[in-house]
């Protein structure tokens, strides 16, 4: 990537994100085809930020997440399959409050082959606040994508990471 290249993803990004962006830890403070990549999840999260019209504002938020069978080392049955995807759907449908200046959340879920695509779109007049609601909103696709991982299944990256993090935060031996 040239020095002109890198000058316009960064330009993507609003000017007062910019410092936001360099103080998160859990951004990475160079956007990757203008949208912030967000580095505390292994899935694919991403946010793409605007100037809205109102002077807030908007963050548009992507998680990519593998589906069931993407991840496992033997063969998932379609019910099951199908099963998974209905359950992640319904729990992502009821995010909450995640975020602390209270969004109405109303994330979007589709199938796109082996992922599933979660995206969501939350505006804030506070740049830093925002940012950290819109990895907030991250933060929760990837809970709850844990949330529903079935045991008995042998899973492979970045699945089985994800299951050792959280056994190792729980002191749990077994899953």
């Amino acid at each position: 990537m040239s020095d002109t290249d890198d000058a316009g993803a960064d330009d993507a990004v609003p000017g007062r994100v910019r410092g936001a962006v360099r103080d998160h830890d859990a951004v990475a403070d160079d956007p990757a085809d203008g949208e912030l990549v967000v580095t505390s999840t292994p899935f694919d999260g991403r946010i793409a930020v605007a100037e809205a019209d109102d002077g807030r504002i908007e963050f548009d938020v992507t998680v990519t997440v593998p589906t069931l069978s993407a991840v496992v080392a033997d063969d998932v049955a379609d019910v099951v399959e199908d099963g998974w995807l209905d359950t992640f759907e319904r729990r992502i449908a009821t995010i909450g409050d995640v975020t602390t200046a209270g969004h109405d959340l109303d994330p979007t879920v589709e199938r796109a082959g082996d992922e599933v695509v979660v995206a969501e779109s939350l505006r804030d007049l506070n740049e830093r606040r925002g940012l950290n609601d819109a990895v907030a909103v991250v933060d929760y696709v990837e809970g709850t994508y844990v949330q529903g991982v079935i045991p008995g299944y042998e899973y492979g990256e970045p699945v089985s990471g994800l299951i050792s993090r959280a056994r190792a935060a729980g002191g749990s031996d077994g899953f």
